[in-house]
């Protein structure tokens, strides 16, 4: 009875470790269909009256519908961070030496990156190196107007942060 059981959970073992390299490399196999959504635009394939030496037909993919739905929703956002302290600054030594060099340590570093609206609410992605350590954040959108940014969250181990804007009539991206 010992020996039935413990060939029947190797089989179950190995049955599920099949399953799952089958299911992680090739999902296709399984039969699952995908659900269109109606609101994702979707990417099409269009054959070219060209045909290639071989005689295959030439395939060409065209994002310009994705991008032209998605470009109003791209933002620019530029983060400002406050000057970082340096030791010497205050050295009476140090200034003698290097005078006004020390205007470029005084000075407030911005940074700038962009982002996309994901929510009418005013929820935006962007990179969380964008805005690490970023005093003041302000986003411009596509069509001219500027606003400043409130950090919601950031993870820098996912390199993920999220921003919430406080504007009317916000273009989303789906």
């Amino acid at each position: 009875m010992r020996r039935t059981w413990l060939i029947f959970t190797q089989a179950v073992t190995i049955a599920l470790a099949v399953l799952f390299v089958v299911a992680t490399l090739k999902p296709d196999w399984l039969g699952r269909g995908t659900v269109a959504r109606p609101d994702i635009v979707s990417i099409t394939e269009s054959l070219t009256p060209e045909r290639p030496a071989g005689g295959g037909p030439v395939l060409v993919v065209s994002y310009a519908a994705a991008a032209q739905r998605a470009a109003p929703a791209v933002v620019s956002i530029s983060a400002s961070r406050p000057p970082p302290q340096h030791p010497g600054l205050n050295d009476p030594l140090f200034r003698y030496f290097f005078g006004d060099q020390l205007r470029r340590f005084q000075q407030p570093q911005v940074g700038l990156g962009s982002g996309v609206i994901v929510s009418a609410e005013g929820y935006l992605l962007t990179n969380h190196h964008v805005i690490d350590g970023a005093a003041d954040v302000e986003v411009m959108l596509s069509d001219g107007r500027r606003a400043q940014a409130r950090i919601v969250g950031s993870d820098p181990e996912t390199d993920l942060a999220v921003l919430r804007i406080e504007l009317d009539d916000l273009p989303t991206v789906a």
